[in-house]
């Protein structure tokens, strides 16, 4: 079953300024803008009044060499307004960083080396022999590729470089945390756009749910 809603905020307002808190309850998590959706739809099913949410830009994840300063300023900024923080980050290309920042100020994050692998659940994740070549969506994604992907590497000019760029991938997996044809037809159609196989698996939330349930007990 979809779980779309109009209320939550658009993939634009998420992708380059993110989600201010609603300064209510006493726990905040701080996300990426691009696990926002997932994350209040969570919210909203299990009735978490006590869970506040923020998120980041998603954009840094093209830059994340960014995401492990944002990521203190914004603790900083909030951890007097409340009774714990958790960062809902995985590692994210900052090389451990963030980690290391995150047991320095005694705050807990999510596992894994990415969202790829939490919502797929890390153990399953690792278990995967074709990661390598895969090249990986989200529900977010599918709705961001063109600011993500398209127009970063600068396919959008270039079409010609989605060989140099791709030509080690040997399919696109689409990680679907709902079920919603809109998504996967726009998954199918990027997976069309790079000459890459398509392949679709619902994940549904994963590890991000199992994170989100063990911190809303606190």
């Amino acid at each position: 079953m979809s779980e779309r809603d109009d209320t939550q905020p658009d993939p634009g307002t998420l992708t380059y300024e993110g989600l201010a808190p609603a300064h209510r309850g006493r726990l905040l998590l701080i996300a990426c803008g691009a696990l926002a959706r997932e994350i209040l739809a969570l919210k909203t099913r299990n009735g978490w009044d006590h869970i506040d949410v923020t998120c980041l830009p998603a954009i840094l994840h093209n830059h994340p060499e960014k995401i492990t300063a944002a990521v203190e300023a914004a603790i900083d900024k909030h951890r007097a307004d409340y009774d714990d923080i958790f960062v809902v980050y995985a590692d994210c290309g900052t090389g451990g960083l963030l980690k290391a920042a995150c047991a320095r100020l005694g705050v807990e994050m999510i596992a894994g080396p990415h969202c790829y692998s939490f919502f797929e659940g890390n153990a399953n994740f690792a278990a995967h022999d074709d990661e390598i070549t895969s090249f990986y969506l989200t529900d977010f994604l599918a709705r961001q590729f063109d600011a993500f992907v398209w127009k970063p590497l600068g396919l959008d000019r270039h079409p010609e470089l989605i060989g140099m760029y791709f030509g080690n991938y040997t399919k696109l997996v689409y990680q679907a945390q709902t079920d919603d044809p809109d998504l996967t037809a726009r998954a199918r159609a990027c997976a069309d756009r790079l000459g890459l196989a398509f392949e679709r698996r619902f994940t549904s939330y994963g590890d991000l749910a199992t994170a989100l349930e063990a911190w809303a007990r606190r």
